[in-house]
């Protein structure tokens, strides 16, 4: 029926459920359905329908050619579903062109941009990709090196649809994992080459979707250094928009995120589709309204830092998208985001514990501090009530000490001019302290940028050749340093060596790990991705080895802020910029897509360092408690008198905050970009506790202040508002509270508990 095939599939289907083949009859709906985790996927002969709680995901294969045919992503959909009129033929464009394609490969008709492109051996790009089977699977198979979703087949089912090309001898098996619950759709793809010849992948999406002729607007993340994660909402046109990153990582400049939504959708009402994917480097999203008005949208490896070679019996294997529908609104897509990665995507043991309020010495000293120096800041912290401290950048180097940021890099030995006799003694004093109020101990933690090297460094002398560069072009320096070849297994042995001797070397409980830059030369546009493969690679081993320590990525702030860091790091330093104002922006824009839970956050001194504003400390503090790591960025020391008589309020206060914003839901009442008075809910997981952040950001003189509408409450339940009046959620979420401020920077906290 579709040419000549692998295996023959005829009048029956092929299901593999627990590793077990069965045979089904094509009508055999009920079978299909006892194989399938609570009906998440259903198969009735080639027609295929995934669901979740509130989603419904469905396409078929067309007997004629093979390929398979969307039918709906949206609201849940039950039994027979209608058929789309039979379009005309005329013109340029093929019937592949006027059909919605569940995977579109390269030529035959459809001119809109292809999930996949393969160059063969011969030079040529056309695909002819039919379906040959398909198999159900209780739970989900982990992608080989690379980072993904988890749970068993309590949580998820997948399905994985193999397709083939009887011309190049090329399979593509679609994995396609249900989490109901979430109403999440994750998509993956394995590309084999089975023929005799090699052949190049020069563009490959995780997920690529056709969505129905109607208007939509698409919302993503863009940025820069010190401003990420600001949020863009714009409507999708006819013809290619999109947005991704060659820099070798996801970077500041765009996040790997889309958001389609219809014109009318608002945070709490309306239709939305969110994709995220789950990958730290170079991507592409690419939004398409076609000729006949249908919206394609692919995420995946960028397809100018790919050209993957495939030799006989390789596999590529693409990162995973995660989809969720929402007819809650962009909120709505949130949560089912939040909720999703904090309990199947981040495999730290601190993706929801409480996390120890920290002080991290960056702003507060820079490189200016010897063992002497570092430990009085640690004894101040702790007598503040930190609970963990962190010595940032310059405790390293000998031959080319760390003093400032061009030299040392690679050469990851204590200073012995700063240290003599390495970190165990001021480790060993540091963990020694008593946090103030507590009979628990200050505990300790480390900077690193592994993957960097400084020219003026004895690694550097010694393995040139493991930096990234193409041939004899000059290597571009940023920050004084280039980027080490984390595709070379040597390098990746380096890295695991050396850290593991720093962790096993003192008691260190907490790792940030830097990067601050991207990736200029290359030695070959599929570098890119062998190099996220060896990142992973350390990250695993390292993390698995090291399951008590506490790590947080970064990478000059929130440049690898993405899902691919959430699976080993349980928490991503949002930004460079510690303004309160500018941080209200980058967090709420940030938790489109990503749990606050998995924020770092910090009160810093004032004037800013980053935009020189003068902010009062409870802003900054209520600002910084929004995150899952709250922390300080000062010297103690410096501390003015006002900020030190705060503090103790301030960091109880976190203390307070951290479970909620850890495990709850975050409902973003008010957007900064919208309103001055910016506001953020949440809901604690049982739903007995509420907290209410609230900012004023200019001044409001001789004018009445507005009410903010909660939501997400019981209506009928009642709510003690800070302990004193009670109202109940039906008010609280169609009257809502007033607050007033006297002047800008204005903030406030309020706590709620149901009766």
């Amino acid at each position: 029926m579709f040419g000549t095939m692998r295996e023959s599939f005829t009048a029956a289907t092929a299901v593999v459920v627990m590793g077990l083949l069965t045979v089904c009859s094509h009508s055999s709906l009920a079978v299909a359905q006892e194989s399938s985790s609570s009906n998440a996927v259903v198969v009735d002969g080639t027609s295929f329908a995934l669901n979740g709680d509130n989603v419904s995901y469905r396409f078929h294969v067309d007997n004629s050619t093979g390929d398979l045919v969307s039918d709906h992503f949206g609201g849940s959909v039950t039994g027979a579903i209608p058929s789309p009129q039979e379009p005309d033929v005329n013109g340029w464009v093929g019937m592949p062109g006027r059909v919605r394609r569940e995977f579109p490969d390269q030529g035959r008709g459809d001119f809109r941009i292809p999930a996949i492109r393969i160059r063969q051996s011969e030079g040529y790009t056309v695909s002819d990709l039919q379906y040959q089977s398909h198999q159900v699977i209780k739970g989900k198979p982990a992608l080989l090196g690379l980072p993904a979703t988890w749970g068993d087949e309590q949580d998820v089912t997948t399905l994985v649809v193999h397709l083939y090309d009887n011309y190049s001898s090329v399979a593509a098996d679609l994995s396609y994992s249900v989490f109901p619950r979430y109403d999440a759709i994750i998509r993956s793809v394995n590309v084999t080459n089975q023929g005799e010849g090699n052949i190049t992948i020069e563009a490959l999406a995780s997920m690529s979707v056709d969505l129905p002729y109607e208007e939509l607007d698409m919302v993503n993340l863009r940025g820069d250094w010190a401003r990420e994660a600001n949020r863009q909402r714009r409507r999708v046109e006819y013809g290619i928009q999109g947005f991704g990153s060659n820099t070798g990582y996801s970077s500041h400049f765009h996040n790997p995120f889309l958001a389609l939504v219809h014109p009318s959708t608002t945070e709490s009402q309306g239709e939305a589709w969110g994709f995220s994917l789950v990958y730290t480097g170079s991507f592409s999203v690419d939004v398409e309204k076609g000729s006949q008005g249908f919206t394609r949208a692919l995420l995946g490896l960028n397809p100018d830092r790919l050209s993957w070679k495939l030799g006989p019996g390789e596999i590529l294997t693409s990162p995973e998208c995660v989809s969720v529908y929402s007819k809650d609104g962009i909120g709505g897509m949130s949560r089912s985001f939040h909720r999703l990665y904090r309990n199947h995507l981040i495999k730290s043991r601190f993706a929801t514990q409480n996390r120890p309020v920290l002080l991290n010495s960056w702003e507060g000293v820079y490189f200016d501090f010897n063992q002497s120096s570092i430990y009085t800041m640690a004894e101040d912290s702790a007598a503040l009530g930190i609970q963990l401290f962190v010595m940032d950048d310059g405790w390293f180097g000998e031959k080319y000490p760390r003093l400032a940021d061009n030299a040392g890099l690679g050469d990851w030995m204590p200073n012995p001019a700063r240290f003599p006799n390495g970190l165990e003694p001021l480790v060993e004093d540091a963990t020694n302290l008593t946090v103030k109020d507590s009979s628990a101990k200050l505990r300790f933690g480390i900077w690193v940028e592994p993957e960097m090297v400084n020219p003026n460094s004895t690694l550097y002398h010694e393995h040139p050749d493991w930096v990234l560069h193409a041939g004899s072009y000059p290597r571009t320096e940023r920050r004084n340093q280039l980027v080490l070849n984390l595709a070379l297994p040597e390098v990746q042995n380096f890295i695991i060596d050396f850290m593991t001797t720093l962790l096993r070397s003192a008691d260190i409980s907490y790792v940030k790990w830097d990067n601050n830059r991207g990736q200029h030369e290359t030695p070959s546009p599929s570098n890119d991705h062998a190099y996220m493969l060896g990142l992973y690679q350390v990250f695993s081993t390292l993390t698995e080895r090291f399951p008590d320590v506490l790590w947080e990525g970064c990478a000059s702030g929130g440049g690898r802020f993405d899902p691919g860091m959430l699976q080993y790091f349980p928490q991503i330093w949002t930004s460079d910029n510690t303004d309160g104002v500018d941080r209200v922006t980058i967090q709420f824009g940030t938790s489109l897509a990503y749990p606050p839970s998995a924020m770092g956050a910090h009160l810093s001194a004032v004037p800013n360092h980053q935009t020189g504003r003068t902010i009062p400390v409870t802003f900054r503090g209520h600002v910084a408690m929004m995150g899952g790591s709250f922390g300080l960025e000062l010297n103690p020391a410096d501390l003015q008198d006002d900020e030190r008589e705060s503090m103790p309020e301030l960091l109880a206060l976190a203390e307070k905050v951290n479970p909620i914003v850890l495990n709850g839901d975050a409902y973003r009442l008010r957007l900064p970009e919208e309103t001055n008075w910016p506001a953020m809910q949440f809901i604690s997981e049982d739903g007995s506790q509420a907290v209410l952040f609230y900012f004023q950001l200019g001044p409001n003189v001789n004018h009445a202040a507005p009410w903010v509408r909660l939501q997400g409450l019981d209506l009928e339940a009642n709510y003690s508002v800070d302990g004193n009046a009670t109202y109940s959620g039906a008010t609280l979420m169609n009257m809502g509270l007033q607050y007033t401020f006297e002047t800008e920077y204005g903030s406030k906290v309020v706590f709620l508990e149901k009766n």
